[in-house]
């Protein structure tokens, strides 16, 4: 029970629908969805399409989405694998020749071809009760018509202007008067709303074809991209299945790899060998644990997570419970480990993570994303498309099993999540962040089972995290924590911004209700009906 004298919300509680979402318009905007007679898929879609309008700096039509949906709240757990791929000429040579050790983040050639709108139209077609014209139809008024900016969304934005700068379209749309939007301001994407309308009348083929994709194709060819219209033709998302593991009785679900989901899945695998629920949850020995299992998980993903129709990975032998044994006996308690590599990529944060849960107890962990803020910063000219720079999330290391290729899909750090219990769900969640989420994931769920959090409270509790070298501590973690974690040898830092932010929706299938947490570092909200 949380104390009401002090700052802070209560969990939602509802009977029919709930939705979860980082910003009050897509809350309402799945609500409305649900009871107008939408499912959880068409809300989901609905409200992801919202987001991709009014927090342009963490989500859009230029990038990717990746879905996992249990129908009926049942043990069928789906995944759906919405990340696009390389372009076909793409050439690993070109990068080596150049002298590059990395794919340019804010480049031409860290646009993967977007997988987003393919697996909306797929989804929606095949799982949602409403048609793609109706489930876009909020986005585009919110496009056309304008939106508020709010004030998370602001500080982003605004973060964001030296990027956007750079690139003419982008400084157009998204630096009117020469500045970011602040707080409060309202703001309009006219020439994405014609493009929603496109999609909308044509379906995926009015993204991936016509003036859509040769606009496309066209600016990124001015600026020396491999891209083609034959690519953007051949773009095609899939069904896959997920991944899990069991801890303490929950089943945790993933996304497969390309994904990173199964970094979380080992980090629970290693912290299932500790008793947790016996430590301070903000206390040195907890959030020491934390951190290393996740350092040892992420150095398995570095090392191995790629596009499985291009390099195997071993996925049984990584979610082993031999693997979690090794892994668990590197950790010491009485100091950090200096022995890893240092990590494959630059840390980063924007993504937006959504779940919704409808009257029939279909559920769905939803995320979509530009990765970077504003992608590479890149805009189409004449469709108002933020592109994604998800090509980033390759290596320029002939022979790894992620290094960059024709029509492979990166590394890919956005992952949804579900827990199972006896065979039903538990609850679709989620935590925003890059590279912070397997991290983000473990910390919420060992929250809700093993102190036994609420879900407002397990989404609200202060954050660490190490990446690298540096171990980034929120304000909520005190002083004496982090002098604790600094004997120990981590380089402790206070964050310079909130890690990540999760939404969450329980299934109390005994008492017939739903139950829903949203991050207080974001805009966003829970609400059911």
């Amino acid at each position: 029970m949380r104390d009401f004298q002090q700052p802070g919300r209560s969990p939602v509680y509802a009977l029919n629908g709930m939705a979860a979402t980082s910003h009050p318009a897509a809350t309402l905007c799945a609500i409305d969805m649900l009871r107008s007679g939408g499912n959880a898929i068409d809300a989901a879609v609905a409200a992801g399409a919202v987001l991709s309008v009014v927090e342009p700096q963490s989500t859009g039509i230029g990038g990717d989405c990746f879905v996992l949906y249990a129908p009926g709240g049942g043990g069928e757990v789906i995944g759906y694998n919405g990340s696009g791929r390389a372009p076909a000429a793409t050439n690993v040579e070109w990068f080596l020749d150049r002298g590059l050790d990395a794919v340019p983040a804010d480049g031409p050639h860290a646009v993967t071809v977007p997988g987003a709108v393919d697996a909306w139209a797929r989804l929606v077609a095949d799982h949602g009760r409403k048609g793609l014209d109706d489930v876009l139809q909020p986005a585009i008024a919110y496009a056309e018509n304008g939106y508020v900016v709010h004030p998370c969304v602001a500080e982003a934005w605004a973060g964001a202007a030296e990027k956007l700068g750079r690139d003419e379209t982008a400084a157009r749309i998204f630096l009117p008067d020469g500045r970011a939007p602040r707080a409060g301001e309202l703001h309009r994407q006219p020439e994405l709303g014609e493009t929603l309308r496109t999609i909308a009348r044509e379906g995926r083929d009015g993204f991936y074809g016509g003036r859509v994709a040769e606009d496309i194709v066209a600016h990124l060819g001015s600026l020396g991209g491999p891209h083609t219209l034959d690519d953007f033709a051949a773009a095609k998302g899939e069904y896959v299945t997920p991944i899990s593991t069991n801890y303490r009785g929950y089943d945790i679900y993933e996304c497969p790899p390309n994904g990173q989901g199964i970094v979380a899945l080992i980090m629970l695998n290693v912290l299932a060998g500790y008793e947790l629920s016996g430590m301070d949850p903000l206390g040195v020995e907890r959030l020491h644990l934390e951190i290393e299992a996740g350092r040892l998980a992420m150095c398995d993903r570095d090392a191995l997570v790629a596009d499985p129709a291009h390099a195997e990975v071993p996925v049984e032998e990584l979610l082993s419970a031999a693997h979690a044994a090794e892994l668990k006996a590197r950790i010491r308690p009485d100091r950090t480990m200096t022995d890893l590599p240092p990590p494959a990529f630059p840390a980063h944060s924007d993504t937006i993570y959504l779940c919704v849960v409808d009257r029939d107890r279909n559920a769905v962990s939803f995320i979509n994303s530009l990765f970077h803020p504003f992608g590479g910063g890149l805009v189409s000219p004449n469709t108002g498309v933020v592109l994604q720079n998800r090509g980033a999330g390759f290596l320029v290391r002939p022979g790894h099993p992620n290094c960059i290729a024709p029509g492979k899909q990166p590394l890919h750090t956005i992952m949804p999540g579900m827990a199972l219990s006896g065979g039903r769900v538990a609850m679709p969640f989620g935590v925003m962040g890059a590279q912070y989420q397997p991290f983000g994931h473990v910390h919420f769920l060992t929250n809700v089972i093993d102190y036994g959090m609420d879900f407002q409270a397990a989404l609200d509790l202060a954050r660490v995290f190490r990446y690298g070298v540096i171990c980034e501590i929120e304000s909520g973690v005190g002083d004496d924590v982090a002098s604790g974690l600094a004997a120990l040898g981590h380089r402790v830092e206070r964050a310079a911004g909130a890690l990540g932010g999760g939404q969450a929706i329980g299934i109390d299938w005994q008492r017939g209700v739903l139950v829903g947490g949203s991050d207080p570092r974001k805009d966003g909200c829970a609400l059911g009906y």
